[in-house]
């Protein structure tokens, strides 16, 4: 009986053991943790019964430091009256937001000249005249716009003079440019412009497209596509369109996302491109003209062989292995795609064995980021999710929360973080793009969404047990002023190497444009921080304290590589 009696009390323990256990990991807080804030911005698309498509695909925003003063800087795009495509009222201003370095935002768009005048989607920042103040490119429908930054807090419309202002294509009719990527293709030292267009779209005035009979947003079949534009940099301020002679315009599709890497580590920065239920791109870069190799390389469709709703993306290693990977975001039931650079010239789809698959089957995603969010050495996948269509589907949320996937490390697994990430704070929405940077300087990413007929979300980082973190602010001298295409190996005692490089495009038709961010977990030193500028440089530093921008000059052309420690600084972190 004495033994039925201790048998009955373990197993009682173990019970409720097991209880204290669960609950005690449900209460337990986040590793991923963000905070709401408000900003003054209303994504206005001017969405009609009649459902014109570009009503659905708007809102691209930009985190960039316009004036040099150390903190990051907002900068939404917006839409206009569908019908003339112009902005012909307030509410749809572009509008540029200066970090007051106390957690607040002020309206400098007139001050600045920014304000826009058409139907304007997607933004890229870019120094593309090497002055050392960064400069935006604003793509839209039927008309871009090129703000040059003069260095004392306004812009000036430079788009006509540049050469950018031709949006009328003899064969394809007006272009539709839903984004755009900064990238020096030729290693020349000067940026040069990809843009990606989208459809063969005009007004109408009645819905053509119904669910039900409630009209709503056409499929992408109903369109034809357009061909992606890339424009040369003179170095005098004008650019030049080689597209045809560099491989480009043979290519149409239906461009909705471009990210920007040097996949095969060949020393040229290649460009992958999502296109909207279609072949994906990539264009590998032989040095004067690009191949499309996405059937061979494996990235044309995902492993299913579906066409899927290709949104944005991101071109970054998120395995720590060296090689940039792909992430992508589609519809519901869609799933949005993993896709592992092996190394060889091609890439292996791991949606499915990473876990991703079942996390977001149910999900609609438009805009994804891989950053390091708990600051552990393993890039994060940030999402704004939403759906194209206005009115309800079956079995599917239109308006949703974003969600941020937590990576696993060398598992390959994720984890998806929605409410526990704090991000149903704001209600669902239509959410579109997203831009990431540290706007308080505690050294965690933080992100601003937008989202359709709603108002702008900025996410504060709060995640509680965050660790160590670099920051890496490139100055190129040989290379291009921004060090984009620049491919940064960081080593620390625990992580071990990690691997990240300078772009400014990421997530939906949007941009962020700050120092390339690495997280270090318990490490308080880098123990070497290699940079392969896009001039062949190779540039090494060893012991570096954690938690500080750093800030690096590329050693001029005539200073021999492994010779004396280069310009460096550091800013610590704001206390």
């Amino acid at each position: 009986m004495s033994f039925l009696r201790l048998a009955l009390a373990a197993a009682l323990l173990a019970l409720f053991g097991a209880v204290f256990l669960i609950a005690g990991a449900a209460s337990a807080p986040s590793p991923i943790r963000f905070e709401l804030r408000g900003i003054p911005f209303r994504l206005e698309s001017d969405e009609t019964p009649a459902r014109n498509a570009p009503e659905t695909m708007a809102g691209g925003v930009a985190v960039f430091d316009y004036n040099g003063d150390g903190r990051p800087d907002i900068f939404f795009t917006n839409g206009a009256d569908i019908r003339t495509l112009k902005k012909d009222g307030p509410k749809y201003r572009d509008r540029l937001f200066r970090n007051n370095g106390d957690g607040t935002f002020t309206d400098v768009t007139d001050a600045a000249g920014v304000a826009g005048s058409g139907y304007d989607i997607g933004v890229a920042i870019g120094d593309y005249d090497n002055d050392g103040c960064p400069d935006i490119f604003v793509a839209g429908v039927y008309r871009n716009t090129l703000y040059h930054n003069n260095c004392n807090g306004t812009f000036t419309d430079v788009t006509k003079k540049a050469g950018l202002g031709d949006s009328d294509d003899p064969q394809y009719g007006p272009l539709w440019a839903e984004a755009a990527v900064w990238v020096d293709v030729n290693n020349d030292g000067l940026l040069d412009l990809f843009i990606v267009d989208y459809l063969q779209w005009k007004y109408v005035a009645q819905p053509i497209c119904r669910i039900g009979t409630v009209g709503d947003y056409c499929h992408p079949r109903e369109y034809q596509g357009q061909p992606d534009r890339l424009f040369l940099n003179n170095g005098d301020g004008t650019f030049r369109d080689v597209s045809m002679q560099w491989g480009i315009r043979d290519h149409v599709g239906k461009g909705m996302g471009v990210g920007m890497a040097d996949y095969d580590l060949d020393g040229r920065p290649d460009l992958f491109v999502t296109n909207d239920a279609e072949y994906n791109f990539l264009f590998h870069n032989l040095g004067n003209r690009f191949e499309e190799v996405a059937f061979d390389a494996g990235v044309t469709l995902p492993d299913s062989g579906d066409f899927i709703s290709g949104m944005g993306l991101d071109f970054r290693d998120f395995n720590n292995d060296g090689y940039p990977d792909i992430a992508f975001v589609a519809l519901n039931r869609q799933t949005f795609p993993l896709f592992e650079d092996t190394g060889k010239g091609e890439f292996r789809d791991v949606t499915t064995s990473s876990g991703m698959r079942d996390l977001s089957m149910n999900m609609g995603g438009f805009g994804p980021a891989l950053y390091d969010f708990d600051n552990d050495g393993w890039k994060d996948l940030f999402v704004t999710r939403g759906h194209v269509e206005s009115q309800p589907l079956p079995g599917i949320d239109i308006a949703q929360n974003n969600t941020v996937f937590r990576n696993l490390g060398a598992s390959g697994k994720w984890m998806a973080l929605t409410a526990e990430a704090g991000l149903t704070a704001a209600p669902p929405a239509r959410h579109r793009g997203c831009a990431l940077g540290d706007l308080d300087g505690d050294g965690r990413v933080d992100v601003v969404t937008t989202a359709l007929s709603a108002p702008a979300e900025i996410w504060m980082n709060r995640s509680e047990h965050s660790g160590h973190w670099l920051d890496i602010a490139l100055r190129g001298t040989r290379s291009n002023r921004d060090g984009i295409g620049a491919r940064i190996r960081v080593v620390s005692a625990t992580v071990g190497a990690q691997y990240n490089h300078m772009t400014t495009s990421v997530c939906y038709a949007s941009s962020s444009d700050g120092p390339v961010h690495f997280g270090l977990g318990p490490d308080r030193i880098a123990r070497m921080v290699e940079i392969h500028w896009p001039s062949g440089t190779v540039q090494t530093l060893r012991d570096v304290p954690a938690d500080r921008v750093l800030k690096v000059t590329e050693p001029d052309e005539h200073r021999p590589s492994g010779a004396q420690r280069p310009p460096v600084s550091s800013v610590p972190a704001a206390p």
